[in-house]
């Protein structure tokens, strides 16, 4: 009979694991709110305990880039919200993505991604990781799985995508898309930045790793950069030794040790020891505190955000120059069936719509609001609004918009939590102001 004792944090609700997963109080002040451990570095007892740290016999930190108790605490958190078996903190968004595809893809690799991804994401798979010999294929029909795996090839190594997209609103078929990744052998990585764990949980429908820009819905306030990763750790990556040679051969950086031989947790480890190790895009311990703090509150404002979010959606649909709506949890959305099926809670909050008055009428809406904030950022408490084709995504090329649904007329909301009515005035100005131009006087601004 097995003397292991169940982890009672294992039963708990949603609401409950927001709280109080990953930490107790601590253990050398009693201190029931989470401390910030702000040191660089950590005593070891003896010689011994910091051989068996730093060869990972002994759990424990060593460094505050490796790893930090503050940090720790939140990893848990967020892991056990997702239902992974291991998260990592960094220091932006941006860098758990970048982190994920370099811990599973090298030079001569090749990813299969939608192409309904965040600006920057966009950017980071079509020219910067091409720059160090990852390319990407984007696909023709994210909605289609067939599309996913004729895009694939010998070298591939990952798919791509966004559970729900920003700005675009689709929502990806998880179990379609996974299950054609797993049957070409290779993992399904996912972004679940806007519909969060409380609305989305992608490992449930197959997927193999779960990315969020932190600094949103988990930091909740816009006070703080960070990113997250969590490892589902489902992915077999033994299963072809062949075609991931980084987990099973050995790692002269790290005294010869095999990654396959961790276990389950294999991935989120290598991402640690490994490339955050080298690269260094670690997570202030401050930082992990506001993150951690802004989860314990997750869905309560999710409640709120997505409350507000259906009313404006609503409202905008109503309205004679608005000739697009982008929210999944619209009926006229083409993926409706696809959100009640994986968010039925509501599709998160940050929505998109289309002026007829193009380009001009995009800026002039933005110009005349008076209580969102025009700010390159989602998942704050507050409204906030952003043109796209002007910002966010200017970077990208006249087919490569097209492809992410950014029109020149597009304007971005993230939905926040302020009184209902209070919005939808402020949404009143910005239309008013729109509605002198007309999509003829504006073709110049596309």
């Amino acid at each position: 009979m097995s003397n292991e004792t169940a982890n009672p944090q294992d039963a708990w609700a949603f609401e409950t694991k927001q709280i109080h997963a990953g930490q107790t109080p601590d253990a050398a002040t009693g201190a029931r709110a989470l401390p910030i451990y702000q040191t660089t570095s950590f005593v070891f007892e003896d010689a011994a305990q910091a051989a068996g740290r730093f060869a990972l016999a002994e759990t424990g930190p060593i460094y505050t880039r490796i790893t930090n108790p503050t940090q720790e605490a939140v990893e848990t958190r967020i892991a056990a919200l997702e239902g992974g078996v291991g998260g990592l903190l960094l220091a932006s968004g941006q860098a758990a993505e970048t982190l994920a595809i370099l811990n599973i893809a090298e030079a001569g690799d090749h990813v299969v991604a939608s192409p309904n991804l965040y600006g920057g994401t966009y950017n980071l798979l079509q020219n910067t990781l091409s720059k160090y010999g990852i390319t990407t294929t984007f696909v023709e029909d994210p909605d289609d799985p067939e599309s996913w795996r004729a895009a694939a090839r010998e070298n591939t190594k990952l798919f791509f995508g966004e559970t729900i997209a920003n700005p675009k609103a689709a929502v990806l078929d998880i179990e379609a898309v996974a299950a054609v990744a797993h049957e070409l052998g290779v993992p399904l990585v996912v972004d679940n930045t806007i519909a969060t764990p409380y609305l989305i949980k992608p490992l449930q429908h197959g997927a193999d790793i779960v990315i969020h820009s932190a600094t949103k819905y988990l930091g909740g306030h816009g006070t703080s950069i960070a990113g997250a990763i969590v490892d589902g750790g489902t992915f077999d990556w033994s299963a072809d030794p062949a075609k991931f040679p980084n987990y099973n051969t050995p790692d002269p950086s790290y005294n010869g040790l095999v990654y396959k031989d961790l276990g389950a947790p294999a991935f989120i480890l290598k991402a640690r020891v490994q490339l955050l190790r080298d690269l260094g895009p670690a997570v202030s311990p401050f930082n992990a505190f506001l993150i951690g703090q802004g989860l314990e509150t997750l869905s309560l404002r999710i409640e709120r955000h997505v409350e507000n979010a259906r009313k404006v959606a609503d409202f905008l649909e109503a309205q004679e120059q608005v000739t697009r709506v982008a929210y999944a949890s619209l009926p006229s959305s083409p993926w409706y069936e696809r959100a009640q099926k994986y968010a039925p809670q509501g599709a998160g909050a940050v929505l998109a719509f289309e002026l007829a008055g193009g380009y001009a009428a995009g800026l002039a809406f933005v110009d005349a609001l008076q209580l969102h904030s025009n700010v390159a950022n989602i998942g704050d408490v507050r409204s906030l609004v952003i043109h796209p084709a002007s910002t966010t995504h200017s970077q990208l090329s006249p087919e490569d918009l097209a492809a992410a649904g950014v029109n020149p007329g597009l304007v971005r909301l993230a939905v926040g939590i302020e009184n209902i009515d209070d919005i939808l005035a402020d949404l009143e100005l910005g239309l008013a102001a729109a509605a002198s131009f007309t999509a003829e006087t504006t073709t110049a601004g596309a």
